[in-house]
Parts: C-alpha cells; sequence; structure tokens
C-alpha cells in the first residue's frame, strides 16, 4: 500500500511516523516537506484522489489547516485525529483516507499508535450509505 505524506516542517514526529510507516510495510511517497501547509494538503490530498496513493498523512503545528487544505480536493475524506480510538472511527464510520496529525501535542509514541489504528482498520459497510451522501 502507498501511503502519500506531507508536512509543512520537519520534526522527531515527522520522522518518526515515515519511519513506523516503513516498519509496518507501507511504501511512502513523500509529496510535500517543509511547504507551506495549504499546499501539503493539497498535495496529499491530490496524490489520493488521483490514485497516486491509497492514503495520505499529512502534518502541520495544529493538524487542523492541513485537513481542511486536503478535504478540499474532491473524492478526499481528512480526518485529524490526536488518538488511536478516534482514528479507528475515522476509517470505520467515515472511510477516512488521509490522516492529519498535529505537531504541537502529538508524541511519537501516540503517533505509531494513531497510525496503527488508521491503517490497520477498514470502512464499516453498513456506512456504505452515509459516505455517499457526502461524495
Amino acid at each position: 500500500m502507498r501511503v502519500a505524506f506531507g508536512t509543512d516542517e520537519s520534526t522527531a514526529v515527522t520522522a518518526s511516523v515515515q519511519t513506523a510507516l516503513a516498519e509496518l510495510g507501507y511504501e511512502v511517497v513523500v509529496v510535500a516537506d517543509g511547504d507551506p501547509w495549504p499546499d501539503v494538503g493539497h498535495r496529499v490530498g491530490r496524490a489520493v484522489a488521483e490514485g497516486a496513493a491509497d492514503v495520505g498523512v499529512v502534518c502541520c503545528w495544529t493538524g487542523t489547516g492541513v485537513s481542511i487544505a486536503a478535504n478540499k480536493v474532491a473524492g478526499v475524506r481528512a480526518a485529524l485525529c490526536t488518538d488511536a480510538e478516534t482514528a479507528r472511527g475515522a476509517r470505520r464510520w467515515n472511510d477516512a483516507n488521509v490522516l492529519a496529525f498535529g505537531l504541537r501535542l502529538t508524541s511519537e509514541a501516540t503517533a505509531r499508535e494513531v497510525l496503527e489504528a488508521f491503517l490497520g482498520t477498514g470502512p464499516d459497510g453498513s456506512e456504505t450509505a452515509n459516505i455517499e451522501r457526502i461524495e
């Protein structure tokens, strides 16, 4: 599985996210590194929407800006997740295809837990009608 990755600044957390993705067996495609957060969200969103990646991961200081920017791309459902249970729910009930992290409060350990939950959960088929409504 290919994961598009983008961040507006490189930190220990962004490095650990990329390392964790590789360790978990995902192909990481860095599409933005150090670019302004609107560009980060847009580039990762486009990579997912156009099929260059299966899912995306975006990071900025709060995670809010990159998630908003990614969600402007048709077909993207970006979710800002601060814990594993929220990440599981974003995938299960919303079929989120882009995970957003806030660098301000996310530790390396939490980032890995959130990644594993997000990538290890699939959509709940009973939510298909709701997901189609937002498309």
